[in-house]
């Protein structure tokens, strides 16, 4: 079928909306209308080619709809459900057998090689735009009409809900929210500090709130975000343009910090997330850099029982996690929409620059 998608030609180069042919479904997967995607920071450095995926290419993994077709093989899930899309996982490694679907064996090919795992795509390039066409990014690529998906990626939501307001909820905000819930286990009286308040800064600061953490402290340089982190859970919040961090996270502190999440990937701030832990601390990594980005640490620290770990999608099971997230949305106590605005499809460009500038924390894009 005939559909419109917004395709990356060239590295660093604007979303251009073209007519694109999208296939049928197989047996395992399902065509989703999109209603709704989120922009994620992920989106932007592929743009940039920070991660080796090839264009010209569909991007789009934060994508809400409403299922059209749904493959034979597929259980569950039918004709008219609404839906959020996820991140996919390939249900047979090891790892996914041990319920760690977000560290899949194939993750990364499956979100970032720009085609299925044999190799094939479901999109293919229209009159209008004549190269060959990659797609399948995090096996949706939602900046899209329609979005061909797999069961592993599909959450089931309430029909009351509206979709513009849950498609984050596919990558951003499970991924801050679970780094803070099921990564680090992050428990009541704890002292925590978020270096960034971005979409993901912002989810974990509002978890921290539910789980109980006595101390939230907000990292930035922004500080109108920082405003917010305050209103959203943070206790306290330090510009590090104006301050010194590690000595101010000491001072609030005393022993420095129980945990830190790190989500700007900048190396100075991985090595300020490990000088400021207490004995026994950790810090996550969830900021994606560049590849071969490399950050020093110095080794005695460490000697402290301090830590580093990666976290990847929150270690989420999406549709466990998900649908948990959405009754602390409905309790009042996780409002992630007030990180949300929303444009239209065609102001895609717009949307992206006003995310790339911090101007807005969460672009949502109203497809159909």
């Amino acid at each position: 079928m005939q559909i419109q998608a917004a395709i990356v030609e060239e590295k660093s180069g604007p979303f251009v909306v073209c007519e694109v042919e999208l296939d049928d479904p197989r047996p395992d997967e399902l065509r989703v209308r999109v209603v709704a995607t989120g922009i994620c920071a992920t989106d932007l450095h592929v743009r940039e080619q920070h991660y080796p995926v090839p264009l010209p290419l569909v991007l789009g993994h934060e994508g809400a709809g409403i299922v059209e077709e749904v493959g034979s093989a597929v259980r569950g899930i039918e004709a008219g459900d609404h839906v959020v899309m996820s991140f996919p996982s390939c249900g047979m490694c090891r790892f996914c057998q041990q319920g760690q679907v977000a560290y899949c064996e194939h993750s990364f090919e499956l979100c970032f090689g720009g085609h299925r795992l044999d190799g094939s795509n479901a999109l293919h390039s229209g009159d209008d735009h004549p190269t060959e066409l990659h797609g399948s990014f995090f096996a949706q690529s939602s900046f899209a009409t329609h979005a061909i998906t797999t069961q592993s990626n599909v959450v089931k939501v309430p029909e009351d809900l509206p979709l513009e307001v849950l498609a984050p909820l596919g990558c951003g905000f499970q991924t801050g929210a679970g780094g803070v819930f099921n990564s680090l286990k992050v428990r009541p009286g704890a002292r925590v500090a978020v270096f960034g308040t971005g979409a993901v800064g912002l989810a974990a600061i509002m978890a921290a709130r539910v789980v109980g953490a006595d101390q939230i402290i907000a990292v930035d340089v922004n500080s109108s975000r920082l405003d917010l982190a305050k209103e959203l859970g943070a206790t306290h919040a330090i510009n590090g343009r104006e301050e010194d961090t590690a000595a101010r996270i000491a001072e609030i502190t005393r022993r420095g910090a129980d945990y830190v999440v790190e989500t700007t990937a900048r190396p100075e701030m991985l090595t300020l997330a490990v000088d400021v832990l207490s004995s026994l601390g950790v810090a996550g990594l969830i900021g994606g850099a560049p590849a071969g980005t490399k950050a020093p640490i110095d080794m005695n620290t460490l000697l402290g029982g301090r830590s580093v770990r990666g976290i990847a999608q929150g270690d989420s099971m999406p549709q466990v996690f998900i649908p948990e997230l959405i009754e602390l949305y409905r309790s009042g106590r996780f409002p992630f929409d007030r990180l949300i605005r929303h444009y239209d499809f065609a102001d895609i460009n717009q949307a992206a620059q006003d995310t790339a500038s911090g101007e807005t924390v969460k672009a949502v894009l109203r497809v159909s």
